[in-house]
């Protein structure tokens, strides 16, 4: 015992122990896979030099090397940065967004949570290689082209795209493949999410398609005879339910072929746009249990009429029969993709939103029909409220019909609301210079509600 009081870090008579002794060892570099010094030494040996600097001094050009030190910090271990980041993290002021454009707060079940988002069978594997032996997987992506079928009123669906932007690019180039017309003309209404608009434009420009930009009630008063193909979201971004039958046998009369933007959690109340005669639909399936994740990874849908199956991008989980006779799944319609061929693929989408759209599908099935018409309904009934309670303030709302979302004509007040909202924790879109915008979901509360109200009622 007495040895070892003699030999603490409290003895100065201790020559074998330093502060230095006491510092973290914990750095990064520790744990990085790469070389060892073993390893470093015998390819130095067989290239027949004796350091690092040595190689360097060979292999790197005087011209290109730096003549000073790098102006760096000093290093520090891996706790230290994660405490530093976590006390950054602790400044910011979080805020209930409620600004929508597609992205939604959501309620995830635990049993889906701690079953497979949490569960490294299903997030490492995040694409079906050897799909055939990937049996469970393919079941849930199937259950997942099944329920956007269910909910879209189309023939066939895929096993998920990267988000809806590029599900709406996607589905543009769909359009062009399929069509008839010898137009480069693609019509998008102007009341699609901007960043859908901007994804298009992006798309569009080095394949030389015209993207046209426009409202959708002049193309119902006048549609344009000379599109191959146009986009429409329904519901609107500012939240107005349109009425897009009519509009759609019109541009089927010229040859053009017509995609909807969708949110699936409103299809569980309003007419499924394969119903109205939509050519494709698209969407985002993230308000079904994926986290908004600060705008991604979500799984976007792709759902098309049967005929057109061989056009329709991303993978497509199919039934089939094994040698035994069993049933078995498997991916479909390979050649249509970019690791079979590569220049003539429907799309450059090898891999998928594979874990989202699982979690997608589970929380359909998880809540079922039933569940889910609750949901829908009661996001819809708040929005009702709301949009009453506002009238009643002598507040104006845009929209004659809508599902979750309210586009209120502020004025000049409208930076005033905005920051009243915000300062009480909820964050709204803004729309210009004199407008607002409001998106309901399932973690609304009456408290929420309430909130808004006295926002919008003081001076």
């Amino acid at each position: 015992m007495s040895s070892f009081v003699s030999g603490s870090v409290n003895s100065p008579k201790n020559n074998h122990l330093s502060l230095q002794d006491l510092e973290q060892n914990d750095r990064f570099i520790h744990r990085h896979i790469g070389p060892s010094k073993n390893e470093i030494t015998q390819m130095l040996d067989t290239l027949g030099m004796s350091s690092l600097d040595e190689l360097i001094d060979k292999v790197v050009p005087d011209s290109i090397r730096m003549s000073g030190e790098l102006e760096l910090p000093d290093s520090r271990t891996e706790t230290d940065v994660l405490n530093q980041l976590r006390g950054m993290a602790d400044r910011n002021q979080l805020a209930k967004s409620m600004i929508g454009m597609g992205y939604h707060n959501i309620i995830l079940p635990g049993v889906i949570q701690r079953n497979l988002l949490e569960n490294p069978g299903w997030y490492t594997a995040y694409t079906p290689y050897q799909p055939e032996v990937s049996q469970g997987r393919l079941e849930a992506l199937l259950n997942f082209q099944q329920m956007i079928i269910d909910l879209t009123g189309m023939e066939i669906a895929n096993a998920s795209l990267l988000d809806e932007a590029t599900a709406a690019a996607e589905a543009m180039t769909f359009c062009k493949r399929v069509s008839r017309s010898k137009s480069m003309r693609f019509f998008a209404a102007d009341d699609c999410h901007p960043q859908t608009i901007d994804v298009l434009k992006t798309r569009a420009e080095p394949m030389g398609i015209e993207l046209v930009v426009g409202s959708l009630a002049e193309q119902q008063q006048t549609p344009d005879e000379a599109l191959f193909g146009a986009l429409i979201q329904n519901p609107g971004t500012f939240g107005d339910i349109h009425d897009i039958e009519d509009l759609i046998t019109k541009w089927h009369e010229f040859g053009t072929l017509v995609a909807v933007a969708s949110d699936p959690m409103s299809l569980v109340l309003i007419k499924p746009p394969g119903e109205s005669g939509a050519d494709v639909v698209i969407g985002s399936t993230q308000r079904f249990g994926v986290p908004m994740g600060f705008g991604g990874p979500h799984a976007a849908y792709f759902a098309a009429r049967e005929k057109n199956m061989r056009s329709i991008p991303g993978r497509i989980i199919g039934v089939s029969v094994d040698r035994r006779g069993e049933t078995a799944l498997r991916m479909t319609l390979q050649t249509r993709e970019q690791h079979i061929r590569r220049e003539k693929a429907t799309s450059n989408i090898c891999t998928a939103q594979v874990l989202l759209g699982v979690i997608a599908g589970c929380y359909a099935v998880y809540h079922g029909p039933e569940g889910l018409g609750i949901i829908a309904r009661r996001i819809q009934r708040m929005t009702g409220i709301l949009a009453e309670g506002f009238k009643q303030s002598g507040i104006s709302v845009e929209n004659a019909h809508y599902f979750d979302t309210l586009t209120i004509s502020a004025g000049e007040t409208n930076e005033g609301f905005y920051e009243k909202a915000l300062a009480k924790g909820i964050n709204l879109r803004k729309i210009g210079s004199s407008r607002l915008g409001i998106t309901l979901d399932e973690t609304t509360a009456a408290e929420d509600i309430q909130i808004l109200w006295e926002v919008f009622s003081e001076s």
